[in-house]
């Protein structure tokens, strides 16, 4: 019965602390009859480093609070307008790696774009979802109790100068991107829509709303 279902919550706007609390709380008292979960939230103006953190990464400093996270990957800055997916997916009831699941997001994401009209692709040794280049879409992943917290990060309709302060995701190369750049009538709303009827589609599960 759980491997059918995928409840999904909007937390609206949030606190990443908060957030991340709500996250660790419900890993640590899930069960075999836990359903799994995806959580749509978006987060007061804040940079995140992640395991692989390096100093180097931040080129200037500002007034957004800097926090340390158990996801893998290196830094990167989360803010209003940009839609974060927390996966809390237990692995081993739906028989998939943590790499299966990892394409299993960047397709969500390429799909999804995709219903937009825009032609997204990834990289290979750099995960992530791109557009001509740019980086639209970051990911980073933990696993505890063989169960996955944290996400993915897409950038929709957000103020992208932060990014100018680090080399997101630990690369000097990287430029981000977000979909208002490419067409500034696409509401988070309507991507929500989109990620959710995708979700359903890749994961093969009816998704239901737990607000």
């Amino acid at each position: 019965m759980q491997k059918k279902f995928i409840f999904f919550r909007n937390l609206g706007l949030e606190n990443w602390l908060t957030t991340i609390k709500k996250m660790n709380n419900f890993t640590k008292l899930r069960n075999v009859y836990t359903f799994d979960e995806i959580w749509f939230v978006e987060h007061h103006p804040i940079f995140t480093q992640g395991q692989l953190k390096e100093k180097e990464n931040i080129i200037f400093s500002s007034d957004i609070p800097i926090v340390k996270t158990d996801r893998g990957g290196q830094i990167t800055y989360h803010g209003p307008g940009q839609q974060v997916l927390y996966f809390l997916i237990d692995l081993k009831r739906r028989k998939i790696s943590i790499r299966q699941l990892i394409d299993i997001m960047q397709k969500i994401v390429i799909e999804t774009l995709s219903n937009f009209s825009l032609k997204a692709y990834i990289k290979e040794r750099s995960p992530g979802v791109y557009i001509n280049k740019e980086k639209i879409c970051s990911l980073g992943l933990r696993i505890k109790k063989g169960s996955t917290l944290h996400g993915l990060a897409l950038n929709i309709d957000m103020n992208l100068k932060p990014f100018d302060y680090i080399y997101p995701c630990g690369d000097m190369n990287i430029k981000m991107t977000q979909i208002k750049n490419f067409n500034s009538k696409i509401k988070l709303k309507d991507v929500q829509i989109i990620l959710i009827e995708q979700i359903s589609k890749l994961f093969k599960v009816i998704m239901i709303n737990s607000d």
